[in-house]
């Protein structure tokens, strides 16, 4: 017999000994006014000596639900069960002998109530069970048989045979009863493993995940960077086409990283969303500049038409809102071989609307419920003209509801599609948001000293690559105690910061250059290939001044360390983020 049966009888006892005594007050209280007598006033204070004793001996359980008990505790546990019901019961002779009629039916009320509490409350554990249930049966058989000899009343028996039918019936409830708990139980204990198991399987999938995106931004960063490098020299029209399907592979490959892992924090309720105060204008302003070429060299218009009413600025999670509009206006440049894709933006109030519509293909009626599912497109041949993963529709849709919106479609064959974007959005107020006027990046960084921590050598030469031009002066370590050393001799106007390198990571060089003297005020920026929600949080609880992912983005990286630099010279040391 195990532990935990014992402690969860022991727990049961415990719990419903205050309802016990309150039902022998009861009890004693009616046997006294149906005979009255000194008898049931012994009887009760019996029955709080014999509790006690019970509490006593079953409450080793309850101080140690793990503790196994010997045989001899067993016994100890059984005789202490014999003793309490014995006791209990006792008033049920008393009543049966001395009630009358009434007192014979409360009597035999009272022990088969006990007898069912007993069975449905100590099943768990066959030795206090049995001695439970044959002390109250002693009763419950015993008088109605012992009456029918003792009077020479034979009819009598047929109580008997009744207790018996009811004992029986009994049996048969405590047994079903017993095999649906351990069912419950079984089905708990299935799906706590279930649970375990899912959650180590969630943990290695964000493992894998991490480390796809870490592996495959590490070489795409020099692949992609080597082909920005390249597009700058003086290159011939041939080789400049070589260079930009380089760039144009090398984009598609990001996006579709990117596509995999937003899929993933989706799937996984960890999509956090930002707010922001956004230019309506300009933002579409900037996919349009995007894709306008990519369409035109389709043969088809891009448009743009935003009714007068549009708020100049609205606050809302610029990033996911370009991100929805970004997939959006791919899918129709990639199935629009002729006629114009029109975006067109309208506001009632509280909600933006943006209606991206295409004169391509359409898509039939018996595929259009399904665009918007994972890994699935509107027919089988278009992964094989077109490209893509069948996500970024999935992911606009789901993005679309996380924002609190709508992304919905209509089309026909022939005659293109509509997908039109509903988001509530808070109009701004005054003066239009506008971000701040892009620090001159060639002025700002001349002459700065810059420190760059990479273990990646391609990475460090192409960091040279790219900052020198800029007129920045390099200092490149290979570790995060190298840094630290280079850090603490002297100061930087800014430092670039991988995350997983050898001797000592990025985040602990950053802590403590945080700490130092020399340096702890200066602006670091983390510039690494580890691109999920977690590590940006962790270089955010390290202090970094911004966060940059690998493939690095030119601009963005020089206009960062310009913004950086400026902020330095601007402000106070003690107004940086540390």
């Amino acid at each position: 017999m195990t532990a935990t049966a014992y402690a969860m009888v022991s727990q049961v006892r415990y719990r419903e000994l205050p309802t016990r005594m309150a039902l022998a007050a009861f009890i004693g209280a009616t046997a006294w006014f149906m005979v009255p007598s000194v008898w049931p006033i012994v009887w009760f204070a019996a029955v709080l000596v014999t509790q006690g004793l019970d509490w006593l001996v079953f409450r080793r359980f309850r101080a140690d639900p793990s503790w196994e008990p010997d045989r001899a505790y067993v016994v100890l546990c059984s005789l202490t069960t014999v003793l309490s019901v014995v006791v209990y019961g006792g008033i049920t002779a008393y009543l049966w002998f001395r009630g009358g009629d009434v007192g014979r039916i409360f009597a035999m009320v009272q022990c088969a109530g006990g007898l069912l509490h007993v069975s449905l409350h100590m099943h768990h554990v066959r030795p206090v069970l049995i001695s439970a249930v044959a002390s109250h049966a002693t009763y419950f058989l015993g008088l109605p048989i012992f009456g029918a000899v003792a009077a020479a009343n034979w009819p009598e028996l047929l109580i008997a045979i009744g207790c018996m039918l009811y004992m029986s019936h009994l049996v048969v409830a405590v047994r079903q009863s017993s095999m649906t708990t351990t069912a419950l139980k079984s089905a708990r204990d299935a799906e706590q493993r279930a649970r375990q198991k899912a959650e180590v399987a969630s943990a290695a999938k964000s493992d894998f995940l991490a480390v796809v995106s870490h592996e495959i931004r590490t070489p795409m960063n020099a692949v992609i960077s080597a082909a920005n490098l390249l597009r700058r020299t003086r290159l011939d029209a041939r080789q400049r086409e070589h260079v930009s399907m380089l760039i144009d592979a090398g984009d598609v490959l990001m996006g579709l990283l990117n596509d995999v892992l937003d899929f993933s924090k989706i799937e996984a309720g960890k999509m956090e969303l930002d707010s922001a105060d956004m230019v309506v204008g300009e933002r579409l302003a900037t996919l349009a500049r995007l894709w306008e070429p990519r369409a035109r060299a389709n043969g088809v218009r891009l448009v743009v038409r935003i009714a007068p009413d549009v708020p100049e600025a609205v606050r809302t999670d610029p990033l996911r809102f370009q991100q929805i509009l970004f997939n959006l206006l791919s899918n129709a440049v990639k199935f629009t071989e002729e006629g114009e894709i029109a975006v067109s933006v309208g506001w009632d109030g509280a909600r933006l609307s943006v209606a991206v519509s295409d004169t391509g293909c359409g898509i039939p009626a018996d595929r259009l419920t399904q665009v918007f599912n994972s890994f699935e497109q509107a027919d089988v041949g278009t992964t094989r003209r077109h490209g893509g993963t069948g996500l970024g529709l999935s992911i606009s849709r789901k993005l679309a509801e996380i924002m609190g919106g709508t992304l919905t479609v209509r089309s026909a064959p022939g005659e293109g599609s509509t997908f039109t974007l509903v988001l509530p959005m808070q109009a701004v107020e005054g003066e239009a948001a506008r971000p701040e006027r892009r620090v001159e990046t060639t002025d700002t960084l001349r002459g700065r000293s810059i420190l760059a921590a990479d273990d990646h050598e391609v990475n460090r030469r192409i960091l040279t690559l790219l900052l020198e031009p800029h007129g920045c002066r390099l200092t490149l370590v290979e570790n995060g105690a190298e840094a630290l050393e280079a850090a603490s001799k002297e100061p930087f106007d800014a430092i670039l910061m991988d995350m997983q390198m050898p001797v000592m990571d990025g985040l602990e060089a950053t802590r403590r250059i945080r700490e130092s003297a020399v340096n702890g005020d200066t602006p670091v920026i983390a510039l690494t290939a580890n691109a999920l929600d977690a590590h940006r949080a962790a270089w955010d609880a390290a202090g970094v001044h911004a966060f940059l992912t690998k493939p690095i983005d030119p601009i963005a990286l020089a206009g960062t360390l310009a913004e950086a630099c400026a902020a330095e010279r601007r402000e106070p040391a003690d107004s940086i983020v540390a």
